[in-house]
């Protein structure tokens, strides 16, 4: 099994001691998905809605952090967009079968409505 939420992130540069050109750069960050049912693996309901980050400057830290640059002066996350949950067949079953065993955690009366509710339509399976 093999998923991956994919972001489209926004670096901008301020450094003090020199100058940069372009002071953004965007570049693409891959956030492993972790097992269903396992700690972390409600990612997507705590940071996504609607097929979008729910709240940005809350990601934006995270992204910072995961990408090593949140403790560095004058570089910072501008800008966060989510893309995709890109996965294998047996990670998106495993994850229907997680959701459809709680609906009730989602505040919904089907697994699809669950999807829906928090990645949209940005599911892209790989084989």
């Amino acid at each position: 099994m093999e998923a991956a939420y994919v972001f489209r992130v926004t670096v901008r540069l301020d450094p003090r001691a020199a100058a940069v050109d372009p002071d953004r750069f965007e570049t693409t960050m891959e956030l492993p998905a972790v097992e269903p049912e396992t700690d972390g693996w409600l990612f997507f309901r705590d940071r996504l809605w609607r097929g979008g980050i729910g709240d940005e400057p809350s990601f934006r830290r995270l992204a910072a952090e995961r990408l090593g640059i949140a403790d560095a002066p004058g570089a910072e996350v501008a800008a966060a967009d989510f893309r995709e949950l890109r996965t294998d067949e047996a990670y998106l079953d495993a994850l229907k079968d997680a959701i459809a065993a709680d609906l009730d955690r989602f505040n919904a009366d089907s697994v699809d409505e669950v999807l829906r509710k928090y990645l949209g339509s940005s599911v892209h399976v790989r084989d």
